[in-house]
């Protein structure tokens, strides 16, 4: 029979309608998933994290309140990072879209589960942004650049994403990294913390403080990882060379010195800054002119050319170091932590070399025969004492044919106290074959000095009448003086490869790059020394000065944490800056070689806080260094003494491996420093003002 088309059509409607139906669900489905996919998300990370919601907040912490597990908001971070960098994956065919899928639920499923456990949030971007503004005042006055500025340049800095490592599949524990809640460090003297100066218990535990040992080095295990509060007030320093004259009062909120040395010019206070006229206890001319008579006392000294590196022991606030950098002079200006209130910190907030150490039961952290000069100017060592071991330490530290210049009152007073010093002075003197160059009175100043000299061979030592001090045993002694007790014997001299005299260094600056004389002693040294030299050299020049996205006008205090020979301090040191090259001790010791390039530096191991106070370093930078660091070390402490070294501002410079980098990026993530990588293998970090509110 016959279908007429009327009847076809009507047979049409229901397979329509289903077709219809079909049709409708499926784009309700497609419609939900989109909400949820991240694949069509471009959340900016810096906007996401300033705009949360206060009633997102309360709702988060109530719920990690209830179970109180303590955790950083790194989870919410990963979920960032995962919607930003899948933004634009269909342009660049990086994963399609069922993978994205799978790895969202895999990444709600993560979350479901930190909800479980009641993990805590800590978002201080706000806290951040209020620091910046309550502190950027008076920047005008003297020349530092504006906080607002540098605030919105830190917000717009590109978020680092792990590279070669899919920021949806890795988690924190995947890194190697757990996820961290950063706490304030608490009580009195938190906001210059110095964790192995600052162990007051170890110290309440000695049995004897005669010697100094209540200022060595006693760490606290394990290390702390605390973070420092900023001086209320706190502003981006003072930008050299205004730094060496004036400092903001604020930053290094000290007035004790003021008072207690008000009548030597050390340190006057003036409105919001600390100024620095070069006064001293021995400069009562004025530092300028004391630099002056020394050399026109004794014209071999030839500032910047014979003389390049100098020890300044007990050194006040380092205005003879200083003022001796107008001369191609680096001091290493050093005093411990005692009464005499933040000297070494007023030293590097000036941008001045220096570091915390005391002459006392423990070797200094340099090599023999390192400094071209040592200086004391009332120092208040007593050098004969302990059977003159502290003078001996100096002997050790000085170069053949260096000089020793003291000024003191058993120079030039004839009370009977300085009279005894005096004749216990000659005496010791005399034993260790130290020669009196010259002993002068400046009738203007009202003091005087003596110059000693070191001696360049060892016949006077086997001449002596008497064997005391001995020799040193050399078979059985390190070079390194990484807590090893003072010798109580003289270190035997070097000699040259030919077996003659020791030969003072080539003048400066021809001395940076010429092979040091003990490079030779050392099979294939030599040719290390010319590579890492040239490598230096191409590698600041076309990746660090100018790839990175490093303002480097705002960069004075540099801390090499691996400097091998040098190289990096050599190829920068035409910019107004200065490096400080620590050696690890774990590592071949390369301290002298650097001292002999006319550069300055020190040993420590990072398992260890470094001597020196909070917030005293613009970039900190280290080449393949963590690697060898996580062997031995827990990277979130060697990050969180970081943390407290680098300036608000400041930065961190690391090249070094993917999976090492992607590991330090996280820990640096979570104290809302800006990271960027580059070359897959140069990592920047920058530091903000952001401080966690809650206290350790």
């Amino acid at each position: 029979m016959a279908i007429t088309s009327s009847m076809k059509n009507l047979l049409k409607i229901p397979f329509l309608f289903s077709f219809f139906l079909i049709l409708l669900f499926v784009t309700f489905i497609l419609i939900n998933n989109s909400q949820k996919s991240p694949v069509f998300s471009t959340t900016d990370i810096s906007q996401h994290v300033s705009t949360t919601s206060h009633d997102d907040h309360i709702s988060n912490n109530k719920k990690n309140d209830e179970v109180g597990v303590e955790n950083l908001d790194g989870k919410m971070r990963q979920q960032n990072d995962l919607e930003s960098n899948n933004t634009k994956s269909d342009e660049v065919g990086v994963e399609n879209l069922d993978g994205k899928m799978r790895q969202q639920k895999d990444l709600e499923s993560n979350n479901t589960k930190n909800d479980e456990v009641g993990v805590e949030n800590l978002d201080e971007k706000m806290p951040q942004k209020n620091d910046l503004e309550s502190n950027g005042t008076k920047h005008d006055e003297v020349g530092v650049e504006n906080l607002d500025e540098k605030m919105s340049q830190q917000d717009s800095a590109t978020p680092f994403v792990p590279v070669g490592v899919n920021s949806t599949t890795k988690s924190n524990d995947e890194l190697g990294v757990e996820n961290l809640y950063w706490k304030l460090c608490k009580g009195v003297v938190a906001v210059d913390y110095i964790p192995c100066l600052d162990n007051y218990e170890a110290i309440k535990a000695l049995k004897s403080r005669r010697h100094m040992e209540h200022r060595e080095r006693h760490c606290p295990k394990p290390s702390p990882r605390c973070l420092i509060p900023l001086p209320d007030g706190y502003k981006v320093p003072v930008p050299w060379p205004k730094s060496r004259d004036m400092i903001w009062y604020n930053n290094v909120p000290h007035p004790k010195l003021v008072e207690y040395k008000k009548d030597q010019n050390w340190v006057v206070k003036s409105g919001d800054y600390l100024v620095f006229p070069g006064g001293g206890t021995q400069f009562k001319d004025g530092v300028t002119n004391y630099i002056e008579s020394i050399q026109k006392t004794f014209p071999e000294i030839e500032w910047g050319k014979n003389i390049r590196v100098i020890l300044d022991v007990g050194c006040g606030v380092a205005s003879f170091g200083g003022y001796l950098l107008d001369k191609n002079v680096t001091t290493m200006s050093v005093a411990p932590k005692d009464e005499h209130e933040a000297q070494i910190q007023f030293a590097l907030e000036r941008g001045i070399p220096a570091t915390l150490s005391v002459i006392g039961t423990q070797k200094l952290a340099f090599p023999d025969n390192a400094y071209d000069m040592i200086h004391c100017a009332r120092c208040r060592v007593h050098w004969d004492g302990d059977g003159g071991k502290p003078l001996m330490e100096l002997n050790r530290l000085l170069r053949p044919g260096g000089f020793f210049v003291w000024s003191a009152t058993p120079v030039y007073r004839d009370d009977e106290r300085d009279k005894k010093v005096w004749k216990a002075m000659v005496a010791l003197t005399e034993a260790i074959c130290w020669k009196m160059v010259k002993k002068t009175f400046f009738d203007s100043a009202g003091i005087g000095l003596v110059i000693y000299q070191k001696p360049v061979s060892s016949s006077c030592y086997e001449n002596r009448r008497e064997n005391n001090p001995p020799l040193c045993d050399q078979n059985n002694r390190s070079n390194s003086s990484w807590y090893t007790s003072l010798d109580s014997c003289l270190v035997p001299l070097p000699t040259s490869s030919t077996g003659n005299t020791y030969e003072w260094p080539a003048p400066w600056p021809q001395r940076l790059n010429n092979k040091p004389e003990r490079l030779s002693q050392i099979t294939d040294a030599e040719d290390v020394f010319d590579e890492d030299t040239k490598h230096w050299a191409a590698l600041v020049s076309d990746v660090y000065l100018g790839g990175l996205g490093i303002n480097w006008s705002s960069v004075r205090n540099v801390m090499d944490m691996n400097a091998g020979y040098g190289g990096f301090a050599s190829a920068i040191i035409d910019r107004p800056l200065w490096v400080m090259n620590v050696v690890p001790i774990s590592g071949p010791d390369t301290l002298s070689i650097i001292f002999d390039r006319g550069l300055i530096g020190i040993y420590h191991d990072w398992c260890e806080s470094f001597n020196t106070y909070p917030r005293t370093y613009d970039l900190l930078h280290s080449s393949f260094l963590f690697g060898n660091l996580t062997q031995r070390y827990d990277m979130v402490e060697v990050v969180a003494e970081i943390e407290r070294i680098v300036r608000p501002g400041g930065y961190v410079l690391v090249q070094d491996t993917m999976p090492v980098l992607n590991k330090l990026s996280s820990i640096l993530q979570s104290l809302h420093w800006s990271v960027t990588v580059q070359q897959q293998q140069f990592l920047v970090g920058k530091k903000g003002f952001w401080r966690p509110h809650d206290k350790a």
